[in-house]
């Protein structure tokens, strides 16, 4: 089916073929850029306008023209390179006949280069005059208007590439992500840990509970999962004696899709031997204020309405403290499921079959309960066994060493001591089994390599598994997951 063009993209066509007619090639060639419109604009925004003229001072810019006004032998256009926007002061008797003519029939959009002198204007903005026009690239669709085009979120992050042109929060999102996982790393190494890289490939589902995508591997002949998670892969390393490792890595899970859940999303895990749950939390609580200053420059952040202080010491409660508090059931007081069904009835939360057990009614209330409380960062340790299958037992072992960090109401970390016990280990994959058959799709599968390894015996480790994309949703002030992922999972379009 033919693309139907509207008249502007008629008009943009027939400029295209004219540059063709005059040896012009529409899509230009390599062109020598030596500046950045942040460099100039800091560098002379204080410099004296008499004093820059008489200096001559050379530049080199390119970028995609954003504004074009004037007309007859001279005028201004603002172009856009990846840092902001640059003016350029155009006069007839600057340039050849034939780049004012380009000049002169260029649409917004254009890409151009520009050599020329910096100048200081009237008006006090730092401008590059030019001396010579070099047309790199013809825009064959108009850019939306600008305070007209791609208001709708959803517009805009299936045409990212636009959004990205014409929207500078989304910009800046787009660069500060990779300053918080570059920061990250940072403080990772400092600290002694190594990053890998693991398969992404499983032919068990393991390390997490959650739904997978499923593929298959036609050169064996066999279904494997797209990776939920990194933990036992990165375990295995701990056995093997690498003692500190850390994988920044793509997680995939299929799942539902919200504000803070996308299928295929990015997380942090890492495996520190001889620590537990508690080096864990020292980790995660000076992690982020560490990326905080390094990235944004503060440790205070507003965000979804609440201003978020990651500088103080976190708040840590466990579980069973954090549901006594918010609505006075003390679950260290319950003694078995059948109490804990009855108090679930009470407080009408309804039940699964396969979570009738006392610590999954446990996490219900938690849920019900506590969630939406916690606004300030929060690790919440203590969790039941039954929902814990990883981790190490408590004391109680009704519950587990286990946190997660809570921050405006959703998690952002999850943290073990790890459970090392080949035993201990087996039987609760088997319970996750039992789980499976009871109709929870999301439980885990026995995975005998694992074991094998944990019999070769794996020091006492902590470990903790970090949600990046929520971090920078956190440190941009963005709303929504798919804000801070340049090309988010998007339901088909009628």
């Amino acid at each position: 089916m033919a693309q139907e063009l509207n008249d502007q993209e008629i008009v943009r066509r027939q400029k295209m073929n004219d540059l063709r007619e005059r040896g012009v090639d529409p899509f230009g060639q390599r062109f020598e850029r030596c500046d950045y419109s942040i460099d100039l604009k800091e560098k002379y925004k204080d410099a004296d306008k008499e004093q820059l003229h008489e200096m001559h001072i050379p530049a080199s810019v390119a970028g995609r023209i954003m504004s074009k006004r004037g007309k007859g032998k001279a005028g201004f256009m603002h172009i856009q390179d990846k840092y902001g926007l640059i003016q350029i002061y155009v006069r007839q008797d600057a340039l050849t006949e034939d780049e004012f003519y380009l000049y002169d029939k260029a649409d917004i959009g254009d890409i151009i280069g520009i050599n020329g002198e910096v100048m200081i204007t009237n008006t006090g903005e730092v401008t590059v005059k030019a001396l010579k026009y070099t047309h790199l690239a013809k825009a064959l669709r108009p850019l939306p208007e600008k305070f007209h085009g791609l208001q709708d979120r959803e517009e805009a992050r299936r045409h990212r590439y636009v959004d990205l042109i014409m929207n500078e929060n989304s910009k800046r999102v787009a660069f500060l992500r990779p300053k918080i996982i570059r920061a990250l790393q940072k403080y990772m190494d400092d600290n002694g840990f190594v990053e890998v890289e693991t398969s992404m490939l499983h032919p068990i589902l393991g390390g997490a509970n959650a739904r997978p995508f499923i593929t298959h591997y036609n050169a064996l002949d066999s279904n494997f999962y797209l990776r939920i998670a990194t933990e036992l892969a990165l375990k295995r390393l701990i056995v093997g004696g690498m003692e500190a490792v850390y994988e920044i890595g793509r997680q995939f899970r299929n799942e539902g899709m919200d504000a803070t859940h996308n299928p295929e999303f990015t997380t942090m895990e890492a495996y520190l031997a001889y620590s537990d749950m508690y080096g864990m939390m020292d980790l995660v609580e000076n992690s982020f204020r560490y990326i905080a200053k390094e990235c944004i420059g503060t440790t205070t952040v507003d965000f979804q309405g609440y201003t978020i202080d990651l500088g103080v010491p976190f708040k840590r409660i466990h579980m069973v403290d954090a549901i006594k508090e918010a609505c006075g059931v003390d679950f260290y007081q319950v003694k078995d499921t059948a109490e804990a069904l009855e108090l679930a009835k009470k407080h009408d939360i309804k039940v699964e079959k396969h979570e009738e057990s006392y610590g999954h009614i446990i996490n219900l209330f938690f849920e019900k309960y506590v969630e939406e409380t916690l606004i300030q960062p929060t690790i919440v340790y203590g969790h039941p066994i039954e929902i814990s299958p990883l981790a190490k037992k408590s004391k109680d072992e009704r519950f587990t060493e286990r946190f997660e960090l809570f921050i405006c109401k959703h998690e952002y970390g999850n943290a073990f001591t790890e459970l090392n016990d080949p035993i201990d280990q087996r039987t609760r994959f088997e319970n996750q089994l039992k789980e499976k058959e009871l109709g929870n799709e999301e439980a885990c599968e026995i995975d005998e390599d694992f074991l094998d390894a944990l019999e070769y015996g794996m020091p006492p480790t902590g470990g903790i598994g970090i949600g990046i994309d929520r971090l920078v949703m956190l440190l941009s002030g963005t709303e929504s997951i798919r804000d801070v992922l340049l090309f988010p999972q998007m339901r088909k379009q009628n």
